[in-house]
């Protein structure tokens, strides 16, 4: 005989099998993780105050 299956498992194990699928879809189809677009974005803001660091004030202004 075989062994008795707990239908509980099997369901929930199902469950995170289709959602973990979903899941790298999605990652297929969007692209890049938060990390790398923190990362960008920190990137971006250092570069925007360097170049803010440079700048001359206007004598007009």
């Amino acid at each position: 005989m075989s062994e008795p299956v707990n239908l509980n498992r099997f369901r929930k194990a199902k469950a995170r099998a289709e959602k973990k699928a979903r899941a790298e879809e999605n990652v297929a189809k969007h692209g890049r993780s938060k990390a790398e677009r923190a990362l960008d974005r920190a990137r971006a803001d250092k570069a925007d105050k360097g170049l803010g660091g440079h700048r001359r004030e206007d004598p007009d202004a």
